[in-house]
């Protein structure tokens, strides 16, 4: 999801529209325009306690969506935002139907004054509203007329006055300098889910679509943008600095997808092979880092239209980049909004992984202005099918853009088993989540709606098979263009295309949460392997062994050794167990479910069938991403008590061969977590070893310097992958302090510093790291001034997630304190803070207690956002010791935070977790790493 204007005339609009205001029943909440200056209780359980009964959310009031007595047709709206003193005034002119009788019209209206307010039914006299009554809480305005509105069309006038605020949501600023270092402002805007409303009145749901005839009022020398093209520029006669902007009608569309943005920009532009006007708006005088996102936005939209057989239905399509931005990008019709972080590479200064994110997020953004914003979900419990649909087909379109990628391999260690984690866990939520107020909604954004969502979608459509299915997205597209559509119409429409059962498979991977264990045994007789397949509900505390366990229904694919990159059959478990017989499977071969790791569960096989799978990671038969999936299977099996923890760290030393980046990204995500589970133990150092031993003899194949050509372990074609592996192997070497990486990382930082010889962008991270964690004060004040020297974003950011492996207490207290400083944007203490949490268990005490300290300051900031929730989870995910909590939850209960009740709840979970996994499992990995270490007998 998700930028000088003239004071005189602010002034004088309200002087002279204050005395003809209506009498006020009530007053919005937080803001008054009128006076503006212009300027636990806890005790400790066991992990496999369900967490519910410990930690419940607060009653919510029931909430009512508004009525539908009066919707709008089209919105006339012109906006003159005023930059010096942070207001903007409006003038809305809806063409309204009235579709029975009524004196009242209710609209959703926050953080707005409302000035005054009329009704002319067509071909009658305007009635002026007696009075405006706001339902703070809701987030309403009721206006009231002295007689009932007759059936029938109408304009509704509003003229309204706002404040541009710093919260990153409705319309809001946006802090710049300029290229002389002058700070300057734009006003932007950030609608979804439900903030249109605190620019401008409306009916702020999905399902009530209209068109938008919207006017800017700014100063001449601005970029003003909108979701379409300019039809008109003219003088604006009241003030000679001022021009007023006109857009042309928008399609009919939701009022969350409505966008502006008034700003200084650059732009780079191009034309699509299939006729679109392209732009990709910069911050003045870094146009040339548009280019990349250019190329991938002009690539990306022919790529739709074929796949969907559905043109893109606007003119034109900007795609610009916010300084102040809370989400990573939002995907308004026709008008894109990106963090800088986001959109721009610069060709010199990037790293690999960020052009591969910018790759990611334009598929992600254009995949909506179909599906979402031309097919609109009918109302947020639906939100899964946007997020979800546009997280797995932004991975079809980086392959077909970016095939040396190797993208649909890191799909699963990027969202799929990130998905499977939280997803285990007692406080999941279903994919489709019944949503009521508004304060509900952003509580969704998150990993089950994007990343379960994407990989329940591929899983259908490999289910499916792509011709059916794209047959079936068509159908779905031209019989809803324009409307709102829910879950089920997709699935009629698939169903449809395929002859197969889509409603009844899907239905039980969005309408309850969690998924599978698959349980596999099986026997040889004769020519055949028979299989026996059951299946139980996965739980991060141990398998679900109760009365009323849920089933799916689960499409299972089979291959074995003869040849790994075919399924040999596919069967789909309707039932809790079954059995398989895959004919023509010698004894000594091996028989793995689930190849491609596409089917969304896990894995738990027989000691036998297990044994015979390993030697494929040792010898690398097994495909990449099912040396990945096997791995990771067994990992979570561990968490969740079903085996011990060395059985794990023994595979893992079986992939010290291993070639594939995004194998080793994952590896290393999970040795992650256990460094940081053992970081409470008197033995981490121990880990440390661990991590040295594995990761030395891939470092050493890679080195330090890209070859010309490079092709390296992962094959030709490669480099982009081992510019990916390289960072990733330094990083951990030197954080676990590797001495001869710790030796290089510091000479080249020396001479980055001195500017002998500069980083390459995909070393930076790494050397950042490794310096500063075996770092001091001197080490941590040459960072900050880099920070402070960096022109790109991305660099800004790339040290301020690094700073806090700083290690004396008394630097990470510095790096708390820089987080909360001007110095950082708003969007980015978060990755500070939660830098610092994840770096030790000083940092993690630190961290946690300046959240506490700050947390007014910190709310205030975030409040009603998934930043929030972010914040909270990277501070305190990471705890192992059951008291800690209760102290979570205590805090919580007596500072709430709406918008973040199931992470709260999340999060104790984790650490109860943690803590239950410690105890279990300590003494036997001491154990295990003793025994590495004694001399062989």
């Amino acid at each position: 999801m998700l930028l000088l204007l003239s004071r005189q005339v602010s002034l004088s609009f309200v002087k002279q529209v204050i005395p003809r205001s209506p009498v006020l029943f009530s007053k919005p909440a937080s803001l008054n325009l009128r006076t503006f200056k212009f300027k636990v209780k806890f005790s400790t359980v066991s992990a496999n306690a369900t967490i519910q009964n410990i930690i419940t959310m607060p009653e919510r009031r029931p909430f009512v969506r508004l009525p539908t007595d009066v919707y709008p047709v089209n919105y006339g709206l012109c906006l003159k935002p005023d930059l010096i003193d942070f207001t903007f005034e409006g003038k809305l002119d809806a063409r309204i139907e009235v579709v029975q009788g009524t004196n009242q019209i209710v609209m959703n209206c926050a953080d707005i004054d409302i000035i005054t307010a009329s009704f002319a039914p067509e071909g009658g006299e305007e009635i002026s509203a007696t009075g405006f009554n706001y339902q703070n809480e809701d987030e309403k305005v009721t206006l009231s007329f002295p007689s009932a509105l007759q059936k029938g069309s109408g304009s509704l006038k509003i003229d309204f006055v706002g404040e541009l605020n710093d919260k990153m949501k409705g319309f809001y600023r946006s802090k710049y300098a300029s290229a002389s270092g002058e700070m300057r402002y734009a006003a932007v805007t950030q609608f979804e889910a439900t903030d249109a409303r605190r620019a401008f009145p409306c009916w702020d749901e999905p399902a009530i679509k209209a068109t938008f005839d919207i006017s800017l009022i700014v100063p001449k020398d601005r970029v003003a943008l909108s979701n379409m093209n300019v039809i008109d520029r003219k003088p604006y006669p009241e003030d000679d600095s001022l021009v007023e902007v006109k857009f042309a009608t928008t399609p009919i569309m939701s009022t969350y997808l409505v966008a502006f943005v008034i700003g200084e920009y650059d732009f780079v532009e191009s034309q699509s092979s299939d006729g679109i006007m392209v732009r990709v708006y910069t911050p003045v005088g870094k146009a040339e880092q548009g280019k990349f996102a250019l190329e991938v936005a002009t690539k990306t939209l022919p790529f739709y239209k074929d796949y969907f057989n559905v043109p893109y239905p606007l003119p034109k399509i900007d795609l610009i980049a916010i300084a102040d931005f809370a989400a990573g990008a939002m995907e308004n019709w026709g008008l894109v909004t990106y963090r800088e972080t986001a959109l721009l590479i610069d060709p010199k200064n990037s790293c690999s992984s960020s052009r591969q994110w910018v790759a990611l997020v334009v598929g992600h953004e254009l995949a909506h202005q179909w599906f979402g914003n031309l097919v609109t979900m009918e109302w947020w419990t639906h939100l899964w099918l946007n997020e979800g649909f546009a997280s797995w087909i932004e991975y079809l379109c980086v392959d077909h853009c970016f095939p040396e990628y190797d993208i649909w391999t890191q799909f699963v260690s990027a969202d799929y088993t990130r998905a499977l984690d939280l997803d285990a866990l007692d406080n999941s939520h279903p994919i489709e989540v019944n949503v009521g107020h508004p304060s509900e909604v952003d509580e969704i954004f998150d990993a089950i709606s994007y990343s379960k969502g994407a990989s329940v979608i591929r899983m259908l459509h490999n289910y499916i098979g792509d011709e059916d299915f794209r047959k079936g997205m068509n159908a779905y597209l031209l019989k809803f263009q324009h409307k709102n559509a829910s879950t089920e119409d997709l699935w009629d429409c698939l169903e449809q295309a395929s002859g197969k059962p889509i409603a009844a498979v899907m239905n039980s991977w969005t309408k309850q949460m969690g998924f599978p264990i698959i349980v596999v045994d099986q026997e040889q007789q004769g020519e055949d392997r028979v299989l026996k397949i059951s299946q139980k509900k996965f739980c991060a505390s141990g398998p679900h062994n109760g009365e009323d366990c849920p089933s799916w229904m689960v499409p299972i694919s089979i291959c074995s050794s003869e040849d790994p990159a075919c399924t040999k059959m596919k069967v789909l478990l309707d039932q809790p167990e079954t059995t398989v017989t895959v004919p023509n499977i010698s004894p000594e071969q091996w028989v793995k479910i689930n190849p491609g790791t596409v089917g969304f569960y896990r894995i738990q096989y027989s000691s036998a069938m297990l044994e015979s799978l390993l030697p494929g990671v040792r010898d690398l038969t097994l495909l990449p991403v099912d040396r990945l999936g096997l791995q990771n299977d067994l990992f979570s099996l561990a968490r969740a008590g079903m085996i011990s923890t060395v059985e794990v760290l023994k595979l893992m030393e079986a992939f010290v061969n291993e070639p594939n980046y995004t194998v080793w990204s994952d590896l290393s995500c999970n040795l992650g977590v256990l460094s940081s589970l053992l970081s409470h133990t008197d033995y981490h150092e121990d880990i440390q070893e661990f991590i040295r031993d594995l990761f030395t003899p891939i470092g050493l194949k890679l080195g330090w310097d890209s070859k010309p050509g490079e092709g390296g372990p992962q094959g030709p074609g490669s480099g982009h992958l081992d510019a990916l592996l390289r960072g990733l192997v330094l990083g951990k070497l030197g954080k676990a302090g590797h001495k001869p990486t710790l030796e290089e990382a510091r000479r080249r930082f020396k001479d980055h510093v001195e500017g002998k010889q500069i980083l390459s962008a995909d070393l930076r991270s790494p050397v950042y790291l490794t310096v500063l964690k075996h770092g001091d004060s001197t080490t941590l004040d040459t960072m900050f001034k880099l920070h402070k020297q960096a022109d790109m974003q991305e660099e800004k950011n790339r040290i301020e997630r690094v700073l806090g492996a700083i290690s004396a207490p008394d630097l990470i207290q510095r790096v708390l304190t820089f987080a909360l400083s001007e110095e950082v944007r708003p969007q980015d203490t978060v990755s500070v803070i939660g830098g610092v949490a994840g770096s030790s268990k000083h940092g993690r005490k630190a961290a946690w207690k300046f959240v506490k300290d700050n947390w007014e300051e910190l709310h205030n900031r975030y409040q009603g956002g998934f930043l929030i929730s972010r914040l909270i989870k990277l501070t305190v995910d990471g705890f192992a010791v059951d008291k800690m909590a209760a102290e979570v939850k205590s805090f919580f209960e007596s500072h709430h935070a709406p918008a973040a009740e199931r992470t709260v709840q999340q999060c104790c979970e984790n650490i109860l977790l943690n803590a239950a996994w410690l105890k279990r499992d300590a003494e036997d990995i001491h154990l295990y790493f003793l025994q590495r270490k004694a001399p062989p007998v």
